[in-house]
């Protein structure tokens, strides 16, 4: 029998899935403020850090599936693994799979709300409405305009997608192009070239060491005057005192970050109060539907676990 460690709130919304998945598992509950004891925690073999744990309860989640010493398999509701915590577990032989995929349209979805509400000032009119003022201003349209979509993965793909919708020039970028994407696409070695031609720069890229700070002085400099950028991967694509800089400047016209270099963004920090930024508490994916899907993923991988199939998604 398989002890499989989840939250209360997925056993009740989808224990009867996870039976199905897996007959013969043993139900191992995680209720936040609870006492796990030493016993229970021998008996885990299979976790899934879910959503409705982040961010409050996810480090003691966390700390027990660290303790457990019989651990063959963690699972993330996350697409991103760059946390120290997860080569922990790599490094002592644990599986590890993400829900790559599973927020995609719902990040996309953001993605286009903030390009369209940068390209019409939407922080403006927000203003104007809050002091009772009736002020027509002009405002640009986002056709014809060029997107670079810097990151091809599912979040990035359904993006650059939806933005040709809107009449947008997407150029996507990754490092091999696969023939697959939905736009035209460069590899990272053609970077310069593609921010110096687009409008709108969204960054879909994971961190890593090659793309921390990706985005620093020197290619805000390459980039054209007035760009719009948007950050849906990590805070730490970007060098955030630079992209301060340039956003006071106007030398980048207008920043929609979901993503920041600290988390939560402190009180102090001047991106809170800029005129010509958005700011969403790395809320892109936070939907109803990327809940569903993601732990769609963890069952259905849980069924292969159980029959010895090969794991989808994994990592490392």
């Amino acid at each position: 029998m398989t002890g499989v460690f989840l939250s209360k709130t997925v056993w009740d919304a989808r224990g009867d899935d996870i039976r199905d998945a897996a007959p013969e598992c043993e139900e191992i509950v995680f209720v936040p403020g609870a006492h796990v004891d030493a016993d229970t925690i021998e008996r885990i073999e299979v976790a899934s850090l879910s959503d409705d744990l982040w961010p409050d309860h996810s480090a003691s989640y966390m700390r027990v599936c660290l303790e457990a010493p019989n651990l063959r398999w963690l699972h993330t509701f996350s697409a991103g693994v760059d946390h120290p915590v997860f080569r922990m577990f790599l490094d002592r032989g644990v599986r590890l799979t993400n829900s790559s995929g599973a927020s995609a349209r719902s990040i996309a979805h953001h993605v286009v709300m903030t390009v369209l509400a940068m390209r019409r000032d939407l922080p403006h009119e927000l203003r104007e409405q809050a002091g009772h003022r009736w002020r027509e201003h002009d405002v640009d349209d986002v056709e014809g305009t060029t997107v670079a979509v810097i990151g091809m993965g599912p979040i990035g793909i359904e993006s650059a997608r939806l933005l040709g919708e809107l009449g947008m020039r997407a150029i996507g970028v990754r490092r091999t192009v696969q023939g697959n994407e939905p736009c035209e696409t460069w590899t990272f070695d053609r970077l310069h070239e593609v921010l110096a031609i687009a409008d709108t720069v969204v960054l879909a890229v994971p961190l890593t060491d090659e793309t921390r700070h990706l985005i620093d002085a020197r290619m805000i400099e390459v980039m054209r005057p007035g760009v719009h950028l948007v950050n849906v991967g990590r805070g730490g694509l970007v060098d955030e005192p630079a992209l301060i800089d340039a956003l006071r400047s106007k030398r980048i016209g207008f920043a929609a970050l979901d993503v920041t270099d600290v988390e939560p963004l402190p009180a102090d920090s001047a991106l809170w109060d800029l005129p010509n930024v958005i700011i969403t508490p790395h809320s892109s994916g936070a939907t109803r539907s990327t809940r569903r899907r993601a732990t769609d993923v963890f069952v259905d991988n849980l069924a292969r676990w159980t029959s010895g199939l090969p794991l989808v998604n994994e990592v490392g």
